[in-house]
């Protein structure tokens, strides 16, 4: 299977850039795109809470995918190394057009897979090292940790509470969530938790 992988993060056009670019490169291999996955979400989110993630899971052996460019995948070095450590090590070739990547099953991808793993299992060691120690400095400072008490209930301590009338005033006028949400410029889900929260 071929799977033409499309990541944008809010910009439709740019959909219909790199599915036509995956296109003109597919007719100039000979090849032909089995199935499509398109998605509007930042790639700083965790490619399982992404279309990603389920693409993942099902590919296999000779499976190729296509992306305009890396920074599709993800959007720093550790995720677009663990994502390409999971296709090598399930034999799921990754290409990239912009960046002229072709990892498959040659013993130049078996390399860049085990350093892509090596290198993915370092960084997350490193993480949760510099988490643990920075937590035990706040601490012996005195610093509380955790979430302030109150501040989840208080509505001032939200960045929407600013606009509060004017989200009541839309909301009175019919407009939709999403319209109000790109009218503010925030994000659907936090416009949502907020009017469930306080203007219900």
């Amino acid at each position: 299977m071929i799977y033409g992988y499309i990541r944008v993060s809010s910009d439709r056009q740019t959909v219909e850039n790199q599915r036509y670019e995956i296109g003109c490169f597919c007719t100039r291999e000979g090849l032909s795109v089995d199935g499509w996955i398109e998605e509007t979400i930042s790639g700083t989110k965790n490619y399982n809470k992404r279309a990603l993630g389920p693409l993942l899971e099902r590919v296999g052996e000779g499976d190729l995918i296509i992306c305009s460019e890396l920074s599709r995948l993800g959007r720093n070095l550790f995720m677009i190394m663990e994502i390409l450590h999971i296709c090598m090590d399930k034999g799921c070739r990754v290409w990239t057009i912009k960046d002229g990547y072709r990892l498959g099953d040659d013993i130049q991808s078996k390399v860049l897979a085990f350093a892509f793993g090596l290198s993915a299992e370092i960084e997350r060691n490193l993480i949760s090292q510099r988490t643990r120690e920075a937590l035990a400095r706040r601490k012996s400072e005195g610093v509380m940790l955790g979430r302030p008490k109150g501040r989840k209930s208080d509505e001032r301590h939200y960045k929407l509470y600013p606009q509060k009338a004017r989200i009541s005033a839309m909301l009175k006028a019919g407009l939709s969530r999403r319209k109000i949400a790109y009218i503010c410029n925030i994000d659907l889900s936090t416009l949502c938790r907020y009017i469930n929260t306080f203007l219900k």
